[in-house]
């Protein structure tokens, strides 16, 4: 593990000076780009498995039902592992559950290849949930105290490149199925990438001492209500963001009417401005602060859907399904980063609290969105959502965490 300490031999003075500081911006730099890959990795093995569903629900002969049934494995998975995850990265580490999870999390997307019926694909995805969420605890810890140790926000371009493996996994899904390689063999060519990507980059994680900021937190509230309101605001993002997740290319379907292909164009344009959103979002925070960037990120949630349910046409819709994608792009990290800062609790366990209130967001987003389109109208149910992005901008303005 990097031990930044070694950079005293250094003298920061005189003819040194110069020497001492290019070193440690040089460690710096590559420290960043060891986290970023783990991220990527992460993102990479779940594009990896959205690419395979048309194909995998084909070869498994199952109807629209049944595969809705199934898909609820994942995020039951990672709600079983929600109560443990932070607890197991304070107590071991978060570069040592790191190194675990996201290896068998790759292991357990190559068994998704070999499903052979419908029970076994559902057991292997409920699999793939639990180290999917444990991986996603340790490497925001990573994340957190990487940017700790440049002093400034650098949390959104974290989770930007997990927006890239997105779209990288859809690329190399397609060429996969061009190759007509069946899902096994393209998940364990994904799998071996992220081993490779784990085998460079794993000297350069953050060991950090969990067990002595355990000690010295013994007496620290269990529950804290600004966790609590932190996830509440996750909560209203992760609802927006899974909602356009799921409902996009239904909306511009039924509702917009586009023709053919263009039925993606909702969910893509979203999709682009999220990840990119994420690449600048660091530098706004950095210049506007926090308060003011989620504020205006609530609000153009708010504005992108709203301007979808009165102008439902193409080119309106395009442009507001954007501003929702920007909107949410910085409002999960910026969460993450001001938790796992917490003074009080350990950093594993104060994202585990704020990320499990917002993934119910993502949860019950678009069953919410169902509900009420099936009682009155997809518009209006677009509509009902837009709501959270106010919420959010309100909330922000309540919470002393967010201040600066």
């Amino acid at each position: 593990m990097i031990d930044l300490n070694f950079l005293g031999r250094f003298k920061a003075k005189g003819k040194y000076k110069k020497t001492y500081q290019d070193v440690k911006a040089s460690y710096l730099t590559r420290l960043r780009w060891a986290v970023s890959m783990f991220y990527f990795g992460m993102g990479l093995c779940f594009a990896t498995w959205a690419s395979r569903i048309p194909d995998i629900k084909t070869s498994l002969d199952l109807s629209e039902g049944s595969l809705g049934t199934i898909l609820f494995a994942v995020p039951l998975g990672q709600l079983i592992m929600m109560p443990f995850s932070g607890k197991l990265v304070t107590r071991f580490g978060s570069h040592r559950i790191l190194l675990f999870s996201i290896i068998m999390y790759a292991f357990s997307l190559t068994n998704l290849g070999l499903a052979q019926n419908s029970w076994q694909l559902a057991l292997g995805l409920f699999v793939f949930g639990i180290f999917g969420n444990l991986s996603n605890i340790s490497v925001n810890t990573q994340g957190v105290y990487t940017e700790g140790l440049f002093k400034r926000t650098i949390m959104s371009s974290f989770h930007g490149m997990w927006s890239l493996a997105g779209f990288t996994g859809a690329l190399v899904g397609l060429g996969m199925l061009a190759l007509k390689l069946t899902p096994y063999v393209h998940f364990l060519i994904v799998a071996a990438i992220v081993v490779v990507l784990v085998v460079l980059n794993l000297k350069f994680l953050i060991k950090a001492k969990e067990k002595a900021q355990l000690e010295k937190k013994k007496g620290a509230k269990k529950r804290d209500t600004t966790l609590i309101w932190l996830g509440i605001i996750g909560f209203c993002c992760m609802a927006s963001e899974g909602v356009m997740f799921d409902w996009s290319g239904v909306y511009f379907k039924d509702v917009i009417k586009a023709p053919g292909p263009l039925v993606i164009l909702g969910y893509t344009s979203f999709m682009i401005m999220m990840a990119g959103g994420r690449f600048l979002g660091d530098g706004l925070t950095h210049k506007f602060g926090r308060k003011k960037v989620m504020q205006i990120s609530g609000c153009m949630i708010s504005t992108g859907l709203f301007t979808a349910v009165f102008f439902p046409y193409i080119i309106p819709s395009t442009i507001a399904f954007m501003f929702v994608g920007l909107g949410v792009s910085t409002i999960i990290p910026t969460l993450y980063s001001i938790a796992g800062k917490h003074p009080e609790i350990p950093t594993g366990e104060a994202l585990t609290a704020v990320s499990s209130v917002s993934f119910f967001g993502f949860l019950m987003g678009p069953p919410i969105i169902g509900y009420i389109a099936e009682i009155s109208s997809l518009r209006f149910s677009f509509a009902f959502i837009g709501i959270f992005g106010f919420l959010i901008a309100i909330m922000v303005s309540k919470i002393t965490a967010i201040q600066e």
